[in-house]
């Protein structure tokens, strides 16, 4: 929702119109301040979101677009998008975020499976019809390939991203350290995102222990929500390896906080299993703090080519040979890489330069079939 949310101002700033058809229930507080017209439809049931409503919404009005996106796979709405749309005058494009990435086949075979009775009638149909599938980086389009065997359809790369943080960060960074006063003089590694075992969190406590004995100054936050009760073991863990008051727990870190934490560290680690794009990536990149991260990230070819950070195996070795890397560095290549970093943000995920590319890629998937440019 929030990266709907975002791209849609930008389209809508840059001139085209925009409305959302959604099944979430109307007058729900989180459509209120939605920059955009709002079809809450609603009707919709729990589990697959079957909607009665939504296709004759879509027939009766497909004629007032120029041109439809299906954000997402495997509930009804994109079934209901091809019912309604395929093969008629409104052409529409898909963003499946990530839900094709063969990891989930590997991390959850029944669930897998329970997949496959959909994707024949339902989402290969959706993708093959659609003007273009829509990916957010290169290996995303790539991995997607290996989910099902029965796949086709015309592969396109656009980017996601985010706005440029607040400009006082040096102001925010400091109002997080006074918040937070054992991080007062260290050098901060930071992780924030959920708190969850496909990120690769217990990998990170292990790997700092490693390296935690090169500097004392050196401290480690792992922030974030956990849902899943992984923080008491991992904490134990961190005493188990004598490094508990090398490591702080601050939890879900919002606004200022988080902005400040991204800040005050010296570089952001995001050790994931697997990761489509990762906001908080992007959100790191553009506070000019080098990221620590794996080749199970999607964006990693694009991290490395810009050398914004530094790509490792999402093992023990892995990490810990990023951790080391870094602190190998000299002052100043770690001071280039931060620029780097703050470049690749504003080339590749500033929310106007992703919008932009995107209202580009549905124009020119409009001419392929003659149809009039938006």
């Amino acid at each position: 929702m929030e990266g709907a949310r975002r791209i849609d101002t930008e389209l809508a700033a840059l001139g085209h119109e925009v409305e959302v058809a959604c099944l979430d229930r109307p007058g729900s507080a989180y459509l209120d301040d939605y920059p955009a017209r709002v079809h809450a439809l609603d009707h919709a049931r729990p589990g697959y979101r079957y909607s009665r409503t939504l296709v004759p919404w879509l027939r009766a009005n497909r004629s007032r677009f120029d041109a439809a996106i299906v954000n997402g796979l495997w509930q009804y709405h994109g079934l209901a998008a091809w019912r309604a749309l395929a093969h008629t005058a409104t052409p529409y494009f898909v963003f499946t975020h990530g839900m094709l990435d063969p990891w989930f086949k590997q991390a959850y075979p029944l669930k897998h499976l329970k997949k496959w009775a959909y994707w024949p009638w339902a989402e290969y149909r959706l993708l093959r019809d659609a003007r273009a599938v829509l990916f957010t980086s290169e290996e995303e389009r790539i991995r997607a390939r290996e989910s099902f065997w029965l796949y086709r359809c015309n592969e396109r790369v656009v980017s996601y991203g985010t706005a440029r943080p607040p400009s006082n960060g040096a102001d925010l960074a400091n109002k997080f350290l006074d918040n937070h006063p054992v991080l007062q003089g260290k050098r901060i590694l930071l992780f924030l995102s959920r708190i969850h075992e496909k990120k690769g969190c217990d990998l990170l406590v292990e790997a700092f222990a490693r390296v935690a004995t090169n500097d004392p100054d050196l401290h480690l936050v792992i922030a974030g929500p956990d849902k899943t009760g992984l923080i008491p073991r991992l904490r134990q863990r961190a005493s188990e390896l004598g490094i508990d008051d090398r490591i702080s727990w601050p939890g879900m870190l919002q606004g200022d906080a988080k902005w400040g934490a991204y800040n005050a560290c010296e570089a952001f680690c995001l050790p994931s299993h697997q990761e489509n794009f990762g906001i908080v990536v992007a959100e790191a990149l553009a506070c000019g703090a080098p990221v620590l991260t794996t080749n199970k990230v999607n964006i990693w070819r694009e991290i490395e080519a810009d050398g914004a950070g530094i790509v490792r195996d999402d093992t023990l070795e892995g990490i810990v040979d990023a951790l080391q890397t870094w602190l190998s560095l000299p002052p100043k290549v770690r001071e280039a890489m931060s620029s780097n970093a703050r470049c690749c943000f504003e080339d590749r995920y500033q929310i106007r330069q992703v919008a932009t590319h995107l209202a580009c890629v549905i124009q020119e998937g409009l001419k392929e079939r003659g149809a009039t440019t938006p």
